[in-house]
């Protein structure tokens, strides 16, 4: 059994912020709804769905993706008949999770505000570029404004080149990683009250939580930072390093680390005592890592990788995405998982890297249809019959 299996979420979301995080609900278990308009379903079913290098089956990677796991029921929000059956179904559930731009919800008479009266226990969570309130919540949003305006990409990428992104969607997965906290938040505090209530997640905000540590330093020296490439601001050696063939990463931290590093490598010129603690390694960064590069190029990355192991210090390659996702850690902890497409065939994928001891059972159900479980939710969630059914078919409420 899944730690989340005796939850219901309804998953309102689009593109990849929400239906990231309505992933990660489903994966650890919960039952979650996916309810799309009739007609083309939510907007990502679209994307990419007729690139033949980048779909299955009709069905495009980030759909393929994000939409494990779950069902997809179709309901017209926006007829009285709709409405009406999505209100049946939140008072059944325990999450609605959306991503809409603010004042969606207000507007299709969905939130929180109003599902609480049909159900006090409910949990709504949105997720938005700018949240819900202050003076510039309306702004709209995707994934590199929700970083441009966060701070992160000032800090990406080298010194004398234009600002770079995040290679990874960190705008929009950071909206669902934190969606999904957010969720379990206030399902651990309705186990007190008795009571649910609203989450409000902001791109934006998340962005500034990433940048950590790093936002306390500009506060304490005032001193705003800049783009230093793979380097690092404190440690010396930090960085990424050409060697013979592949690029290799070095991460010495402490002082003992960098006595075990200058050892093993045994360069004549950073056996200097001035060498021996952080502050005198910052202050000649370039010198030292001058030296290092001029060493690592004689030999391979594999060589060097293997030496390092041996000395116990931080090393990585620089994976592309076959090695990463062929890496032996990787395999051995199921996070390259196999799922399949409703109508056959079957597409590789990461898995859920949180491993339970007791309630952790990983399976990986397809992607929906467009409202493939429709019968299914309304008669087992609302009791409704065959004729009941129909009726809201012929009447246009479902899909």
């Amino acid at each position: 059994m899944k730690a989340l299996s005796d939850l219901v979420v309804i998953d309102l979301t689009h593109m990849l912020s929400g239906p990231f995080g309505g992933m990660l609900l489903a994966d650890l278990g919960a039952r979650t709804i996916k309810v799309e308009p009739p007609g083309k379903g939510e907007l990502t079913r679209s994307l990419l769905a007729k690139d033949s290098k980048n779909s299955l089956n009709g069905m495009g990677a980030y759909f393929l993706t994000l939409n494990r796991n779950k069902e997809s029921i179709c309901i017209d929000l926006k007829s009285e008949a709709g409405l009406t059956l999505f209100y049946e179904l939140a008072g059944k559930a325990d999450v609605v999770l959306s991503n809409f731009s603010p004042g969606v919800t207000e507007r299709l008479k969905i939130n929180y505000e109003i599902l609480a009266k049909i159900n006090k226990r409910i949990i709504t969570c949105t997720v938005s570029g700018f949240g819900e309130s202050g003076p510039a919540y309306k702004r709209p949003a995707f994934d590199m404004v929700a970083q441009g305006y966060g701070g992160g990409m000032s800090i990406t990428g080298q010194a004398d080149a234009p600002p770079t992104r995040a290679g990874i969607p960190i705008g929009d997965l950071s909206g669902g990683m934190f969606s999904a906290v957010g969720v379990l938040a206030a399902l651990h505090a309705r186990e007190r009250t008795g009571r649910g209530q609203h989450v409000d997640i902001s791109m934006q905000d998340c962005q500034i939580s990433l940048i950590n540590y790093m936002a306390t330093m500009y506060f304490l020296s005032g001193e705003v930072p800049g783009a230093i490439g793979n380097s690092h601001f404190v440690h010396v050696p930090y960085n990424t390093y050409p060697t013979k063939d592949r690029w290799l990463i070095i991460a010495i931290i402490t002082d003992g680390g960098w006595s075990s590093f200058r050892d093993m490598m045994g360069i004549e010129d950073l056996m200097n005592e001035k060498f021996d603690t952080q502050p005198g390694r910052l202050a000649e960064k370039d010198f030292i890592e001058e030296r290092i590069v001029t060493h690592l190029k004689k030999k391979s990355c594999d060589h060097w990788l293997e030496k390092l192991a041996e000395a116990r210090i931080p090393c990585a390659p620089v994976n592309d995405l076959e090695h990463a996702l062929n890496d032996i850690q990787i395999q051995a902890r199921n996070m390259v998982v196999t799922v399949a497409h409703p109508e056959g065939g079957e597409v590789r994928m990461p898995g859920n890297p949180v491993k339970m001891s007791d309630t952790g059972d990983e399976t990986f159900a397809p992607p929906p249809l467009l409202g493939q479980q429709t019968d299914t939710v309304l008669r087992d969630l609302l009791g409704k019959s065959s004729s009941d059914i129909q009726a809201l078919r012929d009447a246009g409420t479902i899909g």
